[in-house]
């Protein structure tokens, strides 16, 4: 694999600033009540280790991201247009959605962005379901990826959906996000393995292990996964070992959080990490960052703000099929 280069890095920090910017954002207008119904679930401390997968993935070759609660930096970094968190969090009419369902659950499937599921592993069968259908289409080679928590690791649909991604011989992704804490439940009471890595073996797939702070190290696991997948057909397992830097979501605060994990490498903040690391590279200065600030902050001011001004569906004139197959409905538009 070739060297990180300033554009990949920087082009991938700016999306994780824009991310942490949007959701500080939205965490803002939660507490302050009334403006945002249902849960908040920020993806602070993770979002070098999600945005590194999204800019590996191409919506030109037909690939599929199916992130979760805390991977709005992956998304991004994929392609998901602004306004589409930003609406879906306040309701929208106009969001992917349409403001009918729960703020995190969006998505665009027919553009490679399965909308996600609350059964955290789950998505893992989806996206195989996704890449296998593509296959028997004779689709171009493509990549799919799914991102999962260490909890996610343990639930019965995350062992079917490897296993048989293994047998199916899928180029699928595997993004667990290894944050130490499954909700409140610490990771020793989680698994008895060495290294959450080590269940890639009994799958019969490729495992890999990168410390999910750094986003230089995660560009280039991310960047051999995906080539490997692509490749050679077959899955990859991708364990970032990080920190969850909020509760698990703003109604909690973490009290549970052992405080010695803050003090560890996993409890650094990736956006902290990378801002240091461009500077003392020479590849920007303290100006160049400042103004990535100003214009993510402006950015997401402008989609808040669009947003904000649009309504609500309304149930008097609103037909509630199923969007993605308003066209098998009598009488409904494709």
């Amino acid at each position: 694999m070739s060297p990180v280069t300033a554009e990949k890095f920087i082009t991938t920090y700016r999306w994780m600033l824009l991310a942490r910017i949007l959701e500080d954002r939205i965490a803002s207008l939660y507490r302050a009540g009334g403006a945002i119904v249902g849960g908040v679930y920020l993806g602070r401390g993770q979002e070098a280790f999600s945005a590194a997968l999204g800019v590996h993935l191409s919506r030109e070759r037909g690939d599929v991201f199916g992130g979760l609660i805390r991977d709005m930096a992956g998304r991004l970094a994929f392609g998901e247009p602004l306004l589409d968190p930003a609406r879906s969090y306040l309701g929208s009419a106009k969001g992917p959605m349409r403001g009918r369902d729960g703020n995190i659950h969006r998505g665009r499937p027919t553009e490679g962005l399965p909308a996600m599921i609350s059964h955290l592993g789950s998505l893992v069968s989806v996206v195989s379901g996704m890449l296998l259908a593509k296959r028997l289409k004779g689709d171009p080679p493509c990549v799919g990826a799914s991102c999962v928590g260490d909890g996610a690791t343990s639930t019965g649909a995350f062992h079917e959906a490897m296993n048989t991604a293994a047998i199916e011989r899928l180029p699928l992704v595997v993004a667990v996000a290894n944050n130490q804490y499954a909700y409140s439940t610490p990771t020793s009471r989680q698994y008895a393995c060495e290294n959450l890595v080590d269940r890639a073996k009994g799958y019969g797939v490729t495992g890999h292990v990168v410390d999910g702070t750094d986003l230089e190290a995660c560009l280039d696991i991310f960047e051999r996964a995906v080539t490997a997948a692509l490749e050679t057909q077959t899955p990859q397992m991708v364990v970032g070992k990080l920190l969850r830097l909020s509760g698990h979501g703003e109604h909690d605060d973490a009290f549970y959080v052992d405080p010695h994990l803050r003090e560890e490498s996993s409890g650094r903040d990736p956006l902290t990490v990378a801002e240091t690391h461009l500077l003392e590279k020479g590849w920007g200065t303290p100006s160049d960052v400042d103004a990535w600030t100003a214009d993510a902050v402006e950015r997401v001011r402008e989609a808040m703000t669009q947003a904000q001004r649009e309504g609500g569906p309304d149930a008097a004139v609103e037909t509630w099929e199923a969007l993605a197959s308003r066209h098998l409905v009598e009488g409904g538009n494709a």
